[in-house]
């Protein structure tokens, strides 16, 4: 219960976070709203029409650290519900360990390790922001405002959806107890460990989803919530890697429709 407790309230602490906007300067109901409008022009004009009201972000070390803290807050709140099986599972084990009187972990560390990996994806994103907003492929409102790069994006995440290592991936996502039995590591080193590869390989299976932001907007809450809901029902529902497959051919035919337009 302490566990469920902890994950509910870091999980509803960061979609609050995200609800008043990130720091952004406005809600993210408002910038949702803007999003929307940029993506109905067809981003044949760069959604600028709704968006001329938007001043382009001056990119200073303090506003780097704040999309940074931003992006890590997104993936709190889109993956740890996914997460959660696997998290309880281990503060499962762990207290049997404890009612063994064999060493006893905080879930706290292992959680932790799985944050990790998605903060090094955050670094990443934050770099990529700021190259696609420096040459004008992101509008002031974080919106694709390219076709052909939209175009080749949804393509590209949808033949990354059939490959083998974005399933092998979800396999390992999808079976914790696997996971956990075939590498326990005691200690607290043992369970940072444990929580970093767990995060490498969710990390590993969804990356190319979550660079889908750069497409629909980074703050646009019908991505961020529509991602984490698909995230979930690909790790934990029966049919979830068949799900995987499905929206690669999507992702494939929609790309392909975007470019067929553009050119």
């Amino acid at each position: 219960m302490v566990v469920v407790t902890a994950l509910t309230a870091v999980i509803a602490l960061s979609w609050a976070y995200l609800l008043a906007g990130a720091g952004m300067g406005m809600s993210a109901f408002e910038v949702t709203r803007m999003s929307q409008r940029g993506i109905a022009t067809g981003m044949c004009d760069g959604g600028m029409s709704g968006m001329a009201m938007v001043a382009p972000a001056v990119w200073t070390p303090g506003y780097a650290v704040l999309m940074f803290f931003m992006w890590c807050v997104m993936m709190v709140a889109m993956m740890l519900p996914s997460a959660a099986p696997m998290i309880l599972l281990f503060a499962t084990v762990n207290r049997k360990q404890r009612d063994t009187r064999r060493p006893y972990v905080p879930t706290s560390i292992f959680a932790m390790g799985y944050l990790a990996a998605w903060a090094g994806f955050s670094l990443i994103a934050v770099i990529l922001q700021w190259g696609f907003q420096r040459t004008g492929i992101l509008s002031p409102t974080l919106v694709a405002t390219n076709t052909i790069f939209s175009g080749f994006l949804l393509l590209a995440a949808g033949v990354y959806q059939l490959t083998p290592i974005k399933h092998a991936c979800l396999r390992h996502c999808r079976s914790p107890l696997a996971f956990l039995s075939t590498r326990w590591r005691c200690g607290a080193r043992g369970a940072l460990r444990m929580g970093l590869l767990h995060g490498a390989f969710c990390v590993g299976c969804c990356w190319f989803l979550m660079g889908l932001m750069f497409f629909g907007g980074v703050m646009n809450l019908y991505w961020i919530a529509g991602l984490a809901l698909f995230v979930l029902c690909e790790k934990t529902v029966p049919a979830g890697h068949w799900l995987g497959y499905a929206t690669g051919v999507a992702l494939l035919v929609w790309g392909a429709g975007m470019l067929a337009l553009a050119f």
